[in-house]
Formats: structure tokens, C-alpha cells, sequence
């Protein structure tokens, strides 16, 4: 039996998350970059610019995963408290990181660095920076939580930097058919294959194409005979029942 992945959190971090006004695209990025690595996103976490949040939050992910991420709230204005907020969460200070300030004045150039953006080298004591490749402002690593920036092209370029400090296992594979089947035809029968497969799981999403109801089955899991076994049980019972069945391969 294969040992199971390491597993992680992402805690997304913004107001304007929350509101609408920003639609999140590093989840789904973040996702399938993790599990190319051999982690495993479990869990995903939204919330506010409070203080007591992030740290209530932060103590309790990086005890129950693998590894954390945060993404957002590490830039020069005043409702970017994530640094400060993580700091509090370790019960270490913030404090002013020569290399990030270097890396800073290097970037903006000489007389430009003013204090709004020279708090954005203000890191939690103990902490290793993130280095920053697109805009300087690093994040940083303090034990197991990674915090990066919001902005999808640098939290990218971020995690690229850190990739390698990254301990995988398995990678999750998946394979998915859909069928015009409703859920509820299936939902027994589907239900007596996920008992019989315990070691891989069994989503059913429905959708709606060309006026008609159908339903997407993806079977999931980390070793590949496993998971052919139990998409082949899903694939006799969609054809059972009809002859339009979709088959698509993917690592996910």
C-alpha cells in the first residue's frame, strides 16, 4: 500500500475576495501545481483582512496539513496585515529583513523607497524569504507555511522559486466519463462500486449541455491499476445504459 501525499492548504486572504470585486484564479492554478508535485491540495480557505482570522486560522492549518499557503495581503498599504498577522501566529516579532530591503532598494532604485513600500521587508523574525522574481516584494517560509503574494503572475513565479524546497509522494490521477444519465438513475449502483473500491473516489458532478441533463463521473486516486479497476466498473455501468459515453484521461 502506498503511503499517502502530503497534503496542503491554501488560505486565500481579501476583502475583495470576499466581496466579489476580485475573482480568485490561484486556487485552481495552485491545485494543479501542487499535485504535479506530489501534494495534494485538501483544503481551501477564504477569508477576510482580520487580524485575529488569520491567526486563528494559520495555528490551526499547519497543524493539521502538510503545508500551508497564503496568498494576499503582503503589500505597502494599511489592510495588508498578513505579515504582521502570521508573525502573531508563531509568537515571533516583526522585524525588518535586511535582504528584502536590499532586494527592494535594488528594484525602486535610490530615493524611492519610501516607507510604504519599505514595510513590505518588514518579515516575521526566523522566517526564510520567498523571493519575488516579477516585483522584488518577497514573501517568506516560517516552518511549514509559505506566504505569497495575491497576484496570480507573482504568487506563480513565487511558488516556481520555492517548488524544490517541496517534499511530494503519489501523484493523484484521475480519469473522468460523462454520460446524458441523470444522477439519481445511477446514484445506487455508483454507490455499491465507490464500497467496492475503497482506495480511489468516486465524484459525480451533473451538467447541462445542449438542453440536457447528464452527469460527469471522475474516479480519483494514486495508484493506476486501482484506478482503472474502478473506472472500469463506471464505464459496464454507463453503457448499460447508454451508448453516448465520454472518456477523458487526465492527472488532477
Amino acid at each position: 500500500m502506498q503511503a499517502p501525499s502530503p497534503t496542503a492548504c491554501l488560505i486565500v486572504i481579501g476583502n475583495e475576495i470576499l466581496s466579489g470585486r476580485t475573482q480568485d484564479t490561484n486556487v485552481v492554478w495552485l491545485a494543479k501545481a501542487l499535485n504535479d508535485t506530489g501534494i495534494r491540495l485538501a483544503e481551501v480557505r477564504i477569508i477576510p483582512d482580520v487580524t485575529q482570522t488569520i491567526v486563528e486560522t494559520v495555528d490551526a492549518c499547519r497543524s493539521e496539513f502538510t503545508y500551508v499557503f497564503t496568498t494576499g495581503g503582503i503589500g505597502p498599504t494599511h489592510d495588508d496585515i498578513t505579515s504582521d498577522a502570521i508573525a502573531k501566529a508563531f509568537g515571533v516579532p516583526l522585524a525588518r529583513n535586511q535582504e528584502a530591503e536590499t532586494l527592494l532598494q535594488r528594484h525602486y532604485g535610490q530615493g524611492k523607497l519610501n516607507a510604504a513600500r519599505l514595510k513590505m521587508a518588514e518579515i516575521p523574525a526566523g522566517a526564510s524569504l520567498v523571493l519575488n522574481p516579477v516585483s522584488a516584494a518577497p514573501g517568506f517560509r516560517i516552518e511549514n507555511v509559505f506566504v505569497l503574494a495575491g497576484v496570480p503572475s507573482i504568487m506563480q513565479a513565487m511558488f516556481e522559486g520555492l517548488r524544490h524546497e517541496l517534499k511530494g509522494g503519489a501523484k493523484m490521477l484521475s480519469k473522468t466519463l460523462s454520460a446524458f444519465i441523470t444522477e439519481g438513475v445511477i446514484a445506487e449502483r455508483l454507490a455499491a462500486i465507490q464500497e467496492q473500491c475503497p482506495d480511489v473516489e468516486i465524484g459525480s458532478y451533473p451538467f447541462m449541455r445542449q438542453h440536457r441533463l447528464g452527469t460527469s463521473l471522475v474516479v480519483r486516486g494514486t495508484d493506476e491499476a486501482t484506478l482503472n479497476a474502478a473506472h472500469r466498473r463506471i464505464k459496464e455501468l454507463l453503457l448499460g445504459l447508454t451508448q453516448e459515453v465520454a472518456e477523458e484521461d487526465w492527472a488532477a
